[in-house]
């Protein structure tokens, strides 16, 4: 796009937003994002530019603003979660989409698998799994593997593990969005035989009222990762209008933006599991009420109330 005709379309935004009050903290950061998004722009196209120089003018002024105070500086951790990662999942939908469509495909292989494969569960959980679970069974107690370890270390132990997945499955995305894509479909074929194998035993109803208690969060979450990945490596492959550096810049920020933001979610989802996942005889609307609440929420934050926060953002814009 030419220089004049990228000025011409954007200018009636920029006037406006030099007019905008400083004491509304939730605009300046709405506008904040769109400014930064021109300047990036127009770094990569006019880097020597007056338009590139206004545009850092106008971004340093908002980002001044947003940052001015200590209490402003406190509420950029509530303006993070209620307005800036959102707006991320907003912006990246379709990313978050096509994850849950692969891991769901890969889910139903491995189930698919494990249903005329005998031997799968095997390969994919492991012998010595398998052999305790069916011990388990034996005893009248099929999810005793929740139980056996004290549960602050199991905390710590499940916690650790599913962190370092998250920033696994994330980073996986540097190899052209492919190692994200191999790490889903590792999570989600062992998902899938690992559900089966308790339907086989016609635990599956059970199964579900116990693993999901924490598993809501936890399957939500390597979902979100897998988007996250899949935009680093999509920054990489489809640049669009931007260089490819700077397209990888803007997609590595975007994505740790969703990994960082689903952290504390990944230990509520530990501490389910070690300390509630156990209780294997608590009742069965209890367990419901808590998978519901955790669907609920994933739901709400991650798919309804960003698509809301854009429409109005699209509003006020026009």
């Amino acid at each position: 796009m030419r220089e004049a005709l990228f000025i011409k379309q954007r200018t009636g935004k920029w006037k406006e937003f030099e007019n905008i009050p400083t004491n509304d903290p939730d605009v300046l950061a709405e506008q904040f994002i769109i400014i930064t998004d021109d300047l990036a722009y127009s770094k990569t196209f006019y880097p020597n530019s007056g338009t590139t120089k206004y545009l850092n003018g106008l971004a340093a002024r908002f980002h001044q603003s947003i940052y001015k105070s200590k209490k402003e500086s406190r509420n950029r951790f509530v303006q993070f979660w209620m307005l800036e990662l959102p707006l991320v999942f907003a912006k990246y939908r379709k990313q978050l989409l096509i994850s849950f469509v692969f891991f769901i495909t890969f889910c139903l292989i491995g189930a698919l698998s494990a249903k005329y494969d005998n031997t799968f569960v095997n390969m994919i959980m492991g012998d010595g799994y398998v052999n305790m679970t069916n011990e388990n069974i034996a005893k009248g107690d099929p999810f005793g593997v929740y139980k056996d370890q004290d549960p602050f270390l199991m905390f710590v132990q499940i916690a650790e593990n599913n962190l370092f997945i998250t920033v696994l499955t994330f980073v996986a995305g540097m190899f052209f969005s492919v190692g994200t894509l191999f790490l889903l479909l590792k999570n989600g074929i062992m998902l899938g035989s690992f559900q089966y194998f308790f339907i086989s035993k016609g635990l599956g109803l059970q199964s579900i009222l116990v693993i999901w208690i924490h598993g809501t969060l936890e399957i939500s979450c390597i979902i979100i990762a897998g988007a996250a990945g899949l935009i680093l490596g999509n920054s990489i492959i489809f640049p669009k209008t931007y260089s490819r550096l700077v397209s990888l810049k803007r997609g590595a920020v975007d994505g740790l933006k969703i990994t960082m933001g689903i952290l504390p979610i990944i230990v509520m989802a530990a501490i389910f599991e070690s300390f509630v996942t156990r209780h294997t005889e608590m009742p069965k609307w209890l367990s419901c009420f808590i998978m519901i609440a955790s669907l609920v929420f994933i739901v709400t934050y991650v798919v309804i109330y960003p698509l809301y926060l854009n429409r109005k953002l699209n509003r006020h814009n026009n």
